[in-house]
């Protein structure tokens, strides 16, 4: 592939998803939203899509109830679809998760109630999944022991940096109902992660997508498989919605972490470049491409172009 602009390709590709709130027998969420068929899309879509990324994240709410037979059945999804794309699933605990099945059925692990926290090389970069949840509630939180396991690992730098993924974001929310079951003990956090290797926090939970900054490290939040919460809704209420489901795309560079956010559904293409129109600019010189592209008087025409590569 030629480079086509100033910036060198990512060194690495991961995907981003959140809150997919399976339920065992498949059962729709609420009895209204096919939460299985959404997963099976957006992989679908991450498959198609080319990007082949080494690592997926997927941060919490995994199961809505925790059941294991919702367990099961995401894995049915997300691993046979992760080996195609040789990537490595990173499974992150979620307030509606259980760290029992989680561990078993995950991990394939003991069960445990012990905080379900991990780190993961993946060709040098680093990603460790923090659990977040606070058993038999909704809010999350840190305690102690974790921050001291946290502070040890980032003690050492990785060879391209840290990603720290957890289900409840260290951001403000705007949806207010939405701050009562916010991650406690933020500064404790935020004292750790300043300074690290850490070079992006991904996070889940708020069922839309967002950004912000902690400790001076960006914060991502992709949304939900499942169903998104309205950010529109009237003040002091919360609706969550059969729409608007995405996951993320990041792309980690030399020098910065890029989060791109994908919608999941085929809506109707209207306008775009095939892939010859790709590979003829690819063909010129820079100069050549950037009078054909972006010159607005171009009167490049890929077919006249087609012919003369032909003749």
């Amino acid at each position: 592939m030629v480079q086509l602009g100033q910036h060198a390709p990512p060194v690495h590709v991961v995907a981003h998803i959140s809150d997919t709130h399976l339920l065992g027998g498949g059962k729709p969420l609420y009895g209204a939203v096919d939460t299985e068929a959404t997963v099976a899309r957006a992989f679908a879509q991450l498959e198609r899509s080319g990007a082949r990324p080494e690592a997926i994240v997927i941060t919490g709410d995994l199961a809505d109830l925790g059941e294991p037979d919702a367990y099961l059945r995401l894995k049915a999804h997300v691993e046979p679809a992760a080996e195609r794309m040789g990537s490595r699933v990173i499974w992150v605990m979620g307030n509606h998760d259980e760290r029992e099945p989680f561990a078993e059925l995950l991990m394939g692990e003991e069960p445990t109630n012990a905080p379900q926290d991990r780190v993961h090389d993946v060709n040098g970069l680093r990603i460790i999944a923090l659990d977040s949840t606070v058993p038999g509630y909704h809010h999350g939180d840190l305690d102690p022991a974790q921050l001291a396991w946290l502070r040890e690992q980032l003690s050492t730098p990785a060879p391209h940096g840290t990603l720290l993924a957890l289900h409840h974001p260290p951001i403000p929310t705007p949806v207010e109902l939405m701050a009562v079951l916010e991650l406690d003990h933020q500064a404790e956090l935020a004292d750790v992660v300043r300074g690290s290797d850490v070079r992006a926090v991904l996070a889940g939970h708020l069922h839309y997508s967002t950004t912000g900054t902690f400790a001076g490290v960006p914060v991502s939040v992709a949304s939900a498989t499942c169903y998104t919460i309205d950010t529109s809704a009237e003040p002091g209420t919360l609706a969550g919605i059969d729409g608007g489901q995405t996951f993320n795309l990041v792309h980690v560079y030399d020098d910065q972490v890029v989060h791109s956010i994908v919608p999941v559904g085929d809506a109707r293409r209207v306008a775009g470049f095939s892939g010859a129109f790709l590979d003829a600019l690819a063909e010129m010189t820079p100069t050549e491409r950037r009078e054909a592209f972006s010159n607005k008087r171009s009167t490049f025409n890929l077919e006249d172009h087609l012919r003369a590569q032909g003749s």
